[in-house]
């Protein structure tokens, strides 16, 4: 989705949001993501400017205090960026695939099944469709982001195929994307 990012040409304009607006969003997070409920006044306290960066091709950021922390793609789920899942490596169901994959993830392309089932990769159990962090064989830190194209059973039972949907990986657009520079004051 960030692979061709770039913040110059793809940002459309940015906003800072309502607080009920701000709320919504916070709650449809909390809703996504159970480990997020304990930290969300933290990385959104309330009386802080909650922005809303719209972006091309329907794809909204949304920034709290200069801190890029979540986007979504049209009405989509609300997916913390990787700096997020730095910070908070427990935000997400865990994927990691094996060193040979690795060079390809980082590179934008989605996960084959077999780089998951192989001897270096490991799988949480979890549905088609879930956001999963991706993370690499002998790695602290997530490398990128994905949606679950088949569940953890199917990915087992087929080895065919690509198993996750890369979404957002280190140093694509948004991971260099610069908040100081859109002016969210």
């Amino acid at each position: 989705m960030f692979k061709k990012f770039v913040a110059a040409e793809q940002v459309s304009g940015s906003t800072q949001v309502k607080s009920s607006v701000a709320r919504a969003i916070k709650s449809k997070a909390i809703e996504q993501m159970p480990a997020i409920e304990d930290l969300i006044d933290e990385l959104c306290p309330k009386k802080s400017a909650f922005h809303e960066i719209k972006c091309k091709d329907h794809i909204k950021i949304f920034a709290v205090n200069e801190e890029l922390l979540f986007f979504q793609h049209r009405d989509g789920p609300i997916i913390p960026t990787l700096r997020l899942l730095h910070k908070y490596p427990n935000l997400l169901p865990r994927m990691q695939v094996d060193k040979g994959a690795i060079k390809f993830v980082l590179s934008g392309a989605n996960v084959m099944c077999p780089g998951l089932t192989s001897e270096g990769g490991a799988l949480d159990d979890v549905p088609e469709g879930t956001i999963v962090g991706l993370f690499a064989e002998g790695k602290r830190h997530a490398m990128a982001i994905g949606i679950m194209k088949m569940s953890t059973a199917e990915i087992k039972e087929k080895n065919a195929g690509i198993g996750i949907d890369g979404i957002h990986c280190l140093l694509d657009g948004l991971w260099v994307m610069d908040p100081q520079t859109l002016n969210l004051k």
